[in-house]
């Protein structure tokens, strides 16, 4: 099962994240009424790779 919440988690602690998590995120805000916890989960990585914390990787 799929977990916004370990994804993010995932992402913040190795400090990447995949062009499928990317596309993960886009897909799940376009087509899915997000909680307002799921937005600031999603604004954190937002956040972090304006701030260059994370690195893009295929």
């Amino acid at each position: 099962m799929y977990s916004l919440e370990a994804t993010v988690e995932k992402i913040l602690s190795t400090r990447r994240i995949t062009r499928q998590d990317q596309h993960l995120l886009m897909v799940l805000g376009r087509h899915h009424q997000l909680s307002h916890h799921d937005v600031m989960l999603i604004d954190r990585i937002y956040d972090a790779l304006h701030q260059g914390r994370l690195r893009v990787i295929d």
